[in-house]
């Protein structure tokens, strides 16, 4: 028995040393635990990331690659049937329209600091191309109109699915941004097509240039008033109403895309800006207006609202 008592005295002395020394160390190192925000006190804190650097819309890029189609390459604005690239709203040399390139680079650097990927004809499925081919140059600003030949067919059938353009317009961002992620964008709305019917059918010639098939699907019997051709030409319009809001909000998810807020759609041209060989694409007094609108939206402090 007294072995016994001894060796249960000698377990409890153990037990409370024991004890004794774990309270010792949580009072010495009682200043060291971590506060609310799980620093020590005293101790330097943890660093948070840096935020990345909030973009700031250059409006002085100092080059320019232009994509879209038949409206930047000038066709019909010098002679009849045919691409006028000097004329072009966007990169072209002509004194009388001052491209947005001559605006933003001067005369000289606008020649070798800009380049026309444009192509008469093209639909919104070909601008992935157009736009890989811009992106190799490494451009501080693209430029894009682009979509009337996807509502002028032959028919309103034809016209291109809204979900397909917006497939191939986002397909053409990624496009760009896989090979120039620092370049902005400046994309122009499509132009009213029923607005330039209206004002071209008042031209005896031009009417005679829409037979050879000029966007059947607008200016075909451009004289026809009667119930089937008034749907049809609003069936268009309200087609390039959609392709421009797919341009908006597909735009609107890049912070370096900046759209036109529709200026070009609602821009009224008149007899006078209209190629005087179709009286539908636009001449060069109609290619100057372009300029003047695209230097405007890119040379501004803020996107349209």
């Amino acid at each position: 028995m007294p072995e016994r008592s001894s060796r249960r005295r000698a377990r409890r002395a153990a037990a409370t040393l024991t004890a004794v020394v774990s309270v010792a160390t949580v009072a010495l190192t009682g200043g060291c635990t971590t506060d609310e925000g799980g620093s020590a006190p005293g101790a330097a804190a943890p660093r948070s990331p840096s935020p990345s650097p909030a973009f700031s819309w250059d409006a002085s890029p100092a080059s320019l690659a232009a994509v879209g189609d038949s409206i930047t390459r000038g066709f019909d604005a010098c002679s009849i049937l045919a691409d006028c690239p000097e004329v072009s709203w966007a990169t072209g040399s002509d004194a009388s329209v001052r491209s947005l390139a001559v605006r933003l680079l001067g005369t000289s650097k606008a020649a070798t600091r800009s380049s026309n990927h444009a192509v008469s004809g093209a639909r919104m499925a070909q601008l992935p191309e157009q736009m890989a081919l811009a992106a190799q140059e490494k451009p501080e600003l693209v430029t894009v109109m682009i979509g009337a030949n996807d509502a002028c067919r032959d028919s309103v059938g034809l016209m291109t699915p809204v979900a397909g353009f917006r497939a191939s317009f986002e397909a053409s961002m990624r496009q760009l941004r896989a090979t120039a992620p620092k370049a902005q964008v400046y994309v122009s709305s499509v132009p009213d097509l029923k607005r330039l019917w209206s004002t071209g059918r008042e031209n005896p010639l031009g009417k005679q240039i829409w037979k050879l098939g000029i966007c059947r699907s607008m200016l075909a019997d451009a004289d026809d008033m009667g119930a089937a051709a008034v749907a049809r030409r609003d069936a268009v319009r309200e087609r390039v109403v959609a392709y421009n809001e797919v341009l908006r909000e597909v735009c609107a998810q890049d912070e370096r895309c900046r759209y036109d807020g529709g200026a070009v759609f609602d821009y009224r041209f008149t007899g006078k800006q209209l190629s005087e060989w179709d009286w539908f694409h636009p001449g060069r007094d109609g290619q100057a207006r372009l300029a003047e609108i695209a230097y405007r939206h890119v040379t501004a402090a803020a996107p349209p609202a």
